[in-house]
């Protein structure tokens, strides 16, 4: 395969440590998808690439010092929580620096023109974490500390930064809410956890419409979220013509998945990655880099990352059918989400 032209992982077995038996977001997640890889024999498609810890100073271009220094405190003391959801171990510190290394790998692997795509497969996940708050089960927020390093080390300048996880992306809008180098595009579901994302939310002063929220109701599968791609998100990219393309990818959209009411299939992520795959051939030579959120069915979210990581590598792997597709009903009205958001568009044209 010719150099620059590949798609790769970042793992670590490190990523394990940070795990509780009794939590959803739990190293089962990761031991998963690693499995499926490794039974299909797909591993020799993907260049492997182990992370190194991410310096502090890295981590602090996005958090606030006193941020690292709670958590790490919280750690040294023993602490089980941080919050209500998210929980530690001995190990969480240490883990979560390594994940945000995993996510800064993985975007210098491609924007430095080894790889054409890459997945960092990094947890705990990041995009719940605010600069100066940890929450929903991230520490810290692996892609936006990576979408900083590209602005720094590379001058990217222009990065459609996309989050399909089913919980509103709130701590990386909150990194980004007044900076146009990064068009934030969230679709989620709504109402759901954290009660941020509503359309109405645009970015402020040089950001002000580089911040783009689709707020899902309830129930929405393949067929929604194709009509959000096809009337906002590539509409968007037409506008923008991004750099590098980075995705929050979480799989909770999975119709099964535990913690979510939403009704993707395995055709519903491998088209969402074409979409990606095919924005980022028409604008930036192909360069995406993804990062590993939520998805807590274990075969639903394996099968999930499998089935992206297979289409942006243009791999002839079949999608999975379903043997039970739970579809519907939506408990809202998805059209008329998507056209308020067509419309606040047209209120602030993207330069």
């Amino acid at each position: 395969m010719t150099a620059g032209m590949k798609t790769g992982i970042v793992y670590h077995p490190d990523f394990l440590l940070h795990t509780n038996p009794h939590h959803p977001e739990r190293k089962e997640r990761l031991e998963a998808v690693m499995s499926l890889l490794a039974r299909e024999n797909l591993l020799t498609r993907l260049q492997q690439i182990l992370p190194l810890t991410a310096a502090l100073e890295e981590v602090t271009q996005v958090h606030t010092p006193q941020h690292l220094e709670y958590v790490r405190k919280m750690v040294e003391r023993g602490n089980s929580y941080l919050d209500a959801d998210t929980y530690l171990t001995k190990h969480s510190f240490d883990v979560a620096l390594l994940s945000a290394g995993g996510a800064l790998a993985a975007m210098r692997a491609v924007l430095g023109g080894e790889l054409r795509s890459c997945f960092s497969l990094g947890r705990p996940p990041g995009h719940h974490a605010e600069p100066d708050n940890a929450m929903g089960f991230c520490l810290f927020n692996n892609g936006a500390i990576a979408a900083h390093a590209a602005m720094k080390e590379y001058g990217v300048s222009k990065i459609l930064f996309l989050d399909w996880d089913v919980h509103h992306g709130n701590g990386t809008q909150k990194c980004f809410y007044h900076c146009p180098e990064v068009l934030f595009v969230s679709i989620h579901q709504s109402p759901a956890y954290p009660g941020t994302g509503h359309h109405h939310e645009r970015g402020a002063g040089q950001g002000l419409g580089y911040n783009v929220n689709i707020p899902l109701p309830p129930g929405c599968g393949d067929e929604e979220y194709d009509a959000a791609f096809r009337e906002v998100i590539v509409p968007l990219a037409e506008a923008y013509r991004p750099e590098v393309v980075l995705v929050s990818s979480g799989h909770d959209t999975y119709h099964a998945d535990p913690l979510a009411g939403m009704s993707l299939s395995f055709k519903g992520f491998a088209a969402m990655a074409r979409y990606v795959r095919e924005i980022a051939e028409t604008y930036c030579g192909g360069r995406i880099v993804l990062f590993l959120e939520g998805g807590y069915h274990l075969q639903g979210q394996a099968e999930a990352v499998v089935t992206i990581l297979a289409e942006l590598g243009k791999w002839e792997r079949p999608v999975r059918e379903e043997e039970v597709y739970r579809s519907g009903p939506v408990f809202g009205n998805p059209h008329k989400v998507i056209a308020a958001v067509r419309e606040h568009l047209l209120l602030h044209k993207l330069k």
